[in-house]
């Protein structure tokens, strides 16, 4: 580290680097957000293929085998970290990589999409709630007038027919489609927290490679529970007609969609607080309204796109709200 010859500036220069590295942390996980969300280029097609929580065990498998060389590499963190940031990274796999995608999946099935889309943006809401009281996140005022602004958009741009959205929560109710997407928002909500937590302590090859280990583990067990290990539902005849485009899917899956993200995510959750970080990950909702319409020709709606830049002004004042009163 070089020092000016007086020594006076030193914390002057220190700090202006940490400001614009903490900037750049909330667009970070924005852009992990953003690559998420094109999974659905990947995920539709598979969706013919296989079951969805097999899909999520293939890609597990390929994350592990790109990741295990960073995680042997980084072991000696097991033996630094505290109690704290190994139960944060324990949770982050397991409700951010396993068990949430699981529930999405079941809203999915058992819901109104119309209403899982729109009760999934509450997801911020719930990270934000959990590092105020967890870490004491202190936010400024008008954070929460343009946080309600970035929820309102995130619904109004998941959803076809904004006009309508009152209709379908009637219709639907409190029924299980409802609870399970209540309960993904919850636990990716929480996994935002909890990553940040690990990130404090953990470098990001250490704590993204643990991430995939502990979200395969789980999987496994999963699968088990459910009896689907066998050839039939590992590779079912379907896949067995297709299989060179299986794989190139699951390992575009996994590879763009999936461990790309996954580094651009955490190296930004190290620099975010977990209250702010949750309203850039609604950029990946923007990304996969743009895919479907690029790839599945489903063209975007005006208020579509009018709520993508409604959104990305949104989250943009959030952090500047944050910086304002400083970290």
């Amino acid at each position: 580290m070089l020092a000016s010859p007086s020594g006076t500036n030193a914390p002057a220069l220190q700090a202006e680097p940490e400001r614009h590295f903490q900037r750049v942390g909330p667009w970070l996980v924005a852009l992990g957000a953003a690559l998420w969300g094109t999974e659905s280029a990947w995920r539709i097609p598979l969706n013919d293929l296989f079951a969805s929580d097999v899909i999520v065990f293939y890609e597990h498998v390929i994350l592990v085998a790109l990741f295990l060389p960073l995680v042997i590499a980084r072991a000696g963190e097991l033996r630094r970290a505290s109690a704290a940031a190994l139960g944060y990274l324990v949770f982050s796999g397991v409700a951010g990589s396993a068990v949430g995608t699981i529930f999405f999946t079941e809203a999915l099935k058992r819901g109104n999409p119309t209403v899982v889309n729109v009760v999934l943006n509450v997801q911020p809401i719930l990270s934000t709630t959990a590092a105020y009281f967890r870490f004491g996140d202190r936010l400024a005022r008008s954070f929460f007038v343009w946080a309600l602004l970035a929820v309102v958009a995130g619904a109004v741009l998941s959803v076809e027919h904004p006009a309508l959205i009152g209709a379908s929560f009637a219709a639907a109710g409190l029924n299980a489609g409802t609870g399970f997407a209540l309960l993904c928002a919850l636990f990716w909500g929480l996994s935002t927290v909890a990553g940040r937590g690990a990130m404090v302590e953990l470098s990001l090859g250490f704590a993204s490679g643990m991430r995939v280990v502990i979200g395969l583990v789980c999987m496994t067990l999963i699968l088990a529970v459910g009896g689907k290990l066998g050839v039939a539902d590992l590779w079912p005849a379907a896949v067995q007609a297709h299989a060179g485009r299986a794989i190139l899917f699951l390992v575009c899956l996994a590879v763009l969609s999936g461990g790309v993200p996954l580094l651009f995510y955490f190296w930004g959750l190290s620099l975010t607080r977990a209250s702010t970080a949750g309203y850039f990950e609604m950029m990946q909702t923007l990304a996969a309204v743009a895919i479907t319409w690029g790839f599945f020709d489903a063209a975007l709606l005006p208020h579509q796109v009018g709520a993508a830049l409604v959104l990305v002004f949104a989250v943009a004042m959030v952090q500047r709200a944050q910086e304002s009163i400083g970290q």
